[in-house]
């Protein structure tokens, strides 16, 4: 394949599964900060940040039905068409937040169009995923798969740390002109991403895997009901594989702030920091793990990942109990940026591999955002409860971290070794 060819399709996919992620962590961050105050005021402040996190959630419940949709389209029309619709719901759902009128200018229709928005910006984000991953991974040579399907993964991280630099470049301004039109710059800016993105993928052609099976008639009426009722262990396995990615980065990159500060003692600097020097560490590793995931394959990687992460369970909460700053900054890199690096590198590529054409699409946006919504949104939300029911004791969420890690293996147990250069790659039988 041409190499120039190569980048486009790197670039398309990971600029998407970055504006994914830099809208998600931007909106958390904001919320808090500011839409209590502009969008949801209240006599009591602490029901306009009940609120003003309300809306934030939302995504949580839409995102499945996003997926739902945009995979439908994605397996019945095809990847590229569907990214265009998403990055364009997801990028001008964004937009629009930072130009919003606040609740002291058109009255409760601020808060109405605000949530509007999210439910759009949700819809948008569930179908990203897949598409991006399938992008990659579909038009990847076989014997770089593994590279090519960890590219989109990292914009997990590289948005995570796009929301946080712009959030702190507007944070230096007087709090006045943050609250007046500081927080919106980094909403409107995102613009630039999106139309970046756009550009990239319009001039990409259809994924080779799913223009053969195209042309072999191939292609799913109801992709949805063909995954369910075809493909359910798959999804299974999908959702149980995902839980020690998404479990442990939580605790790893959220639950990790208020245990520091609010437990240990630390200032809220330097565990901030440390999530940002862990968070630039793994992006960095997630395509060393995915360059090294197509020499040994992937499955073993993400064996050698997870066992890592049961492994480090305990040596993770000792380290922050010394309270020195070097010991949390060494447990977060390790962890996060080390450990939870081959997990996530070699996910979604494993994941396509054990989906047909005709419905992958659906089947790993299903799993993903089932595996997503019932491990992801609520570790914080578990360790914590498990904090307080044990007197502060960290040990039952070391536990906890473990039981994900086990609970993945089994998964990943059912499924069979995929290696890069196996003939049932797809798209690449008649070339291998």
């Amino acid at each position: 394949m041409d190499k120039r060819l190569n980048r486009k399709v790197l670039i398309a996919s990971l600029t998407g599964s970055s504006i994914e992620w830099f809208d998600y962590f931007l909106y958390g961050t904001v919320a808090a900060l500011v839409f209590n105050r502009l969008f949801f005021p209240s006599f009591d402040p602490v029901v306009g940040l009940l609120l003003a996190y309300a809306s934030f959630s939302l995504t949580f419940f839409i995102r499945p039905l996003g997926g739902l949709v945009f995979s439908h389209i994605g397996d019945r029309i095809g990847r590229k068409k569907t990214l265009v619709l998403t990055l364009s719901l997801m990028g001008g759902a964004t937009v629009c937040i930072g130009l919003l009128p606040t609740y002291a200018q058109i009255g409760v229709w601020a808060p109405i169009l605000l949530i509007l928005l999210r439910l759009i910006q949700g819809l948008g984000i569930g179908g990203e995923w897949g598409g991006a991953l399938l992008l990659a991974v579909e038009y990847a040579p076989a014997h770089k798969k593994g590279f090519f399907g960890s590219v989109p993964q990292m914009g997990v991280t590289i948005g995570m740390l796009l929301s946080t630099l712009a959030l702190s470049l507007m944070s230096l301004l007087p709090n006045p002109a943050f609250l007046s039109w500081g927080w919106r710059v980094p909403f409107i800016l995102s613009a630039i991403l999106v139309f970046l993105g756009l550009w990239i993928r319009n001039g990409i052609d259809e994924t080779p895997a799913f223009k053969e099976a195209k042309q072999a008639g191939d292609v799913s009426r109801v992709p949805v009901v063909d995954t369910l009722k075809h493909h359910w262990r798959e999804v299974l396995i999908v959702v149980g594989a995902k839980v020690v990615e998404t479990a442990p980065f939580y605790i790893f990159s959220t639950f990790v702030v208020s245990y520091a500060t609010g437990t240990l003692g630390y200032e809220r600097i330097p565990v901030l920091n440390s999530v940002t020097i862990a968070t630039l560490v793994t992006t960095v590793m997630i395509p060393i793990m995915g360059k090294w995931a197509d020499k040994v394959g992937r499955k073993p990687l993400y064996v050698i990942g997870t066992i890592g992460m049961i492994l480090f369970a305990y040596p993770y909460f000792l380290l922050l109990t010394i309270g020195k700053t070097w010991a949390l900054a060494l447990a977060t890199v390790i962890g996060l940026g080390i450990i939870w690096a081959p997990i996530t590198a070699v996910l979604g590529t494993m994941f396509s591999d054990i989906f047909s054409t005709r419905v992958r699409y659906t089947g790993i946006t299903l799993g993903y955002q089932i595996g997503a919504a019932a491990a992801g949104g609520t570790a914080p939300l578990i360790a914590t409860w498990l904090l307080s029911r044990f007197n502060q004791s960290w040990s039952p969420v070391a536990l906890y971290i473990i039981f994900t890690s086990i609970l993945s293996l089994i998964a990943i147990w059912f499924t069979k070794q995929i290696k890069p250069s196996a003939k049932n790659d797809d798209y690449h039988q008649k070339e291998a």
